[in-house]
């Protein structure tokens, strides 16, 4: 499946992605939120699994209404890197690892939404995801399709076996990322060379349209690039302007405000 292989869908704020497997479709939306949300959702025999939710008003009740509209019997959503946005398919199941659950309620992941609902106020849902369904590391069925789950420590990564792809919180191929340092790069860097041996036709993620193994070869470059230019950088300043001037058309520069804040502590 080729990335771009896709019907696109214009909405009132946001924009839809199908994609069509065969027995089961992938719909990709784009949000075009202030923070760049994607969420997806995966439909076999219009039975459907949502991965993560909006959390912009607006775009719970867009995407709610594309729902309705498909005539998608949702039977759960998966929520493990965004926790805000509940009034999103209030009364259906939501299914969390407990670390993903205590992240969202009162780990980084609620510092996050505190900011959130600082920066934009009654725009932002900042009502909490309550899990109604704990899942553990391994495989899973929901709605006639199966799952693999990758827990973390911050959330869950999670496998679609049956159209070969992967979700992850963050790729972006041509955009910065939050990179917490040398060890968090080299992790980072073991588990994208993993996807390329395992390879899989699409990598999901929560802040960026589909992207494909290509990308990936151009993340780990990066996250290389971070590693080695670090050693050679004399202060934070330095670090992020070698950044800058090796990537100048990359989007995400208050992810490599935070990625120099991390490789640069002191």
């Amino acid at each position: 499946m080729n990335k771009t292989n896709y019907t696109k869908i214009k909405l009132n704020k946001g924009e839809m992605a199908v994609y069509n497997f065969g027995e089961i479709k992938l719909h990709a939306y784009k949000t075009n939120d202030p923070i760049d949300d994607e969420v997806f959702i995966v439909e076999k025999n219009h039975r459907a699994v949502v991965i993560e939710s909006p959390c912009f008003f607006d775009n719970i009740s867009e995407l709610e209404n594309y729902i309705t509209e498909e005539n998608l019997d949702v039977e759960g959503v998966l929520v493990s890197y965004h926790a805000a946005g509940a009034t999103f398919l209030d009364g259906k199941k939501k299914f969390a690892t407990a670390h993903a659950d205590e992240h969202g309620k009162s780990g980084g992941g609620k510092a996050l939404i505190d900011n959130f609902t600082k920066a934009f106020g009654e725009i932002f849902d900042n009502s909490i995801h309550k899990t109604t369904d704990f899942l553990s590391q391994g495989e899973t069925e929901i709605a006639g399709i199966k799952f693999e789950i990758l827990d973390k420590s911050e959330g869950f990564d999670i496998i679609i076996p049956e159209i070969n792809a992967i979700y992850t919180h963050m790729l972006g191929h041509d955009c910065h990322s939050i990179v917490a340092g040398k060890d968090h790069a080299e992790m980072l860097i073991s588990e994208l060379e993993q996807y390329l041996q395992n390879g899989y036709e699409l990598i999901l993620t929560s802040h960026y349209t589909p992207e494909d193994l290509k990308d990936v070869e151009t993340k780990i470059d990066y996250l290389k690039y971070l590693i080695e230019i670090s050693k050679d950088s004399k202060s934070a300043e330095e670090f992020k302007n070698n950044v800058n001037s090796k990537y100048p058309n990359y989007s995400g520069s208050n992810y490599l405000d935070m990625t120099t804040g991390f490789f640069f502590k002191n």
